[in-house]
């Protein structure tokens, strides 16, 4: 798997997980607009407005790397693709590609938190990682601090781990915080 066509799409009953494309702009920058609040705590690169044209940049340079195999950044968007819900991505944090190995990260609006999407939307990652794509291991880590984040990785099905001790510090107080690391194996891996 030293190159690899990427899957585009796949659409779930209640919403659909794509690439960005050009155009997707406007609906990022709404998204995490109206998420800074919700956001800002755990998502480092939360900001509290974003211009429609940087949120474009943002978008084709997603493409791009997608494209390219560099990183596989994905929108959730709702089933009809209007609205943004969220984003999530294999990422392969510079490990090649040939391991198989990626992290699975989230985010979601926070007008759609706390209603079971982070979960769902996790499961069908789970399910498309391990059949379309070729990904043997999948992995999350979030911030002890982020229970929902946890929370989320145990109902997927997911396994912890590890929980690093004072891994990093946080952007918002400099506090020492920990990480809890979640893991799931193809062929191992069930909800």
């Amino acid at each position: 798997m030293s190159f690899f066509f990427a899957p585009d799409k796949i659409v779930c009953p209640t919403f659909t997980l794509r690439s960005y494309v050009v155009g997707d702009g406007a609906l990022l920058k709404e998204a995490q607009n109206s998420s800074y609040e919700h956001l800002r705590t755990f998502m480092q690169w939360a900001r509290p407005e974003i211009r429609t044209n940087e949120a474009e940049s943002s978008t084709r340079k997603f493409r791009a790397r997608y494209l390219l195999n560099e990183d596989f950044t994905i929108g959730i968007f709702s089933r009809d693709e209007k609205k943004l819900l969220g984003g999530t991505g294999f990422h392969h944090r510079n490990r090649p590609l040939t391991e198989g190995v990626a992290e699975i990260g989230m985010w979601i609006r926070a007008d759609c938190a706390g209603q079971g999407l982070g979960t769902k939307v996790l499961i069908e990652m789970l399910k498309w990682g391990f059949s379309d794509w070729q990904w043997v291991r999948l992995f999350w880590r979030c911030s002890i601090k982020n229970i929902a984040s946890a929370h989320v990785a145990r109902k997927a099905g997911m396994i912890q781990e590890a929980r690093l001790r004072n891994d990093y510090i946080s952007h918002l107080d400099g506090s020492r915080n920990d990480t809890l690391y979640f893991s799931a194996l193809k062929g191992e891996w069930q909800v």
